[in-house]
């Protein structure tokens, strides 16, 4: 890995603490699944990765973000492992493995949850995001309460993510073959989402304003909230019935 290329994606430095490191790389590299709805392979391997988010300026979904991450930690010295989690959504629970996180150095580590920023914490100490189960499990919830995921605290191979990866980005009842998404959060602490050419901007108090732009100012408005150049616009895979 060319880790001062990745650092230079994230405006961070080899020096930064891994709670700097991960709000940097949140706040820079997008949540995104357009590679689902532009009929783009998902590729997992640590050279499609870093070529995706480094050298192509892109984002991806937890599994890219988080493994693309992790071994940024790892080269920098941290002790990564890989967890797995079951995400609530309000469809109900999914499948296991669904959400890939980071334990960094004993700490819980996210940047590619898309709902919130999970900062560096302990897996074993209450929080207002951390809530450890009798079973061993972690709940992880929004700053502000809101469901997130279930987490798993034994560690897994990369290799497990594979076949949840493959899933999640092709069969017909997930979630994100149903529509395009691309979001980063604002300096003013709210959100800026593109949905195909849909744009949707989330104030600090959850107030949200929406339009819907022409295609060519929809591929400008890609360009210019998220550094993603794209020649046309993306395509719901399994549009929602």
């Amino acid at each position: 890995m060319d880790v001062r290329a990745y650092l230079g994606r994230i405006g961070a430095r080899e020096d930064d603490d891994v709670a700097v490191l991960a709000d940097r790389h949140y706040r820079s590299v997008p949540f995104e699944n357009l590679s689902i709805h532009l009929g783009e392979p998902i590729d997992l391997t640590p050279e499609g990765l870093f070529e995706k988010i480094v050298r192509r300026r892109r984002g991806g979904f937890c599994y890219e973000l988080n493994g693309s991450f992790g071994r940024l930690l790892t080269e920098l010295g941290h002790d990564v492992r890989f967890l797995g989690g079951v995400v609530h959504t309000p469809r109900g629970d999914t499948a296991p493995l669904a959400h890939l996180a980071l334990q960094v150095d004993g700490l819980l580590v996210d940047v590619g949850f898309g709902g919130f920023l999970v900062l560096p914490a302990s897996l074993d100490e209450p929080s207002t995001q951390i809530d450890p189960q009798p079973d061993g499990d972690v709940e992880v919830v929004g700053p502000d309460g809101r469901p997130g995921y279930r987490l798993e605290r034994r560690a897994r191979s990369w290799e497990d993510f594979g076949p949840t990866c493959w899933w999640t980005a092709t069969h017909p009842d997930s979630g994100f073959t149903h529509g395009p998404t691309c979001s980063l959060p604002t300096a003013d602490g709210g959100r800026v989402t593109m949905a195909g050419a849909h744009r949707i901007v989330t104030a600090p108090d959850r107030k949200r304003t929406e339009d819907d732009l022409p295609d060519d100012e929809a591929l400008v408005a890609y360009r210019e909230l998220f550094g993603i150049d794209l020649d046309r616009l993306p395509v719901a895979l399994h549009p929602p019935s």
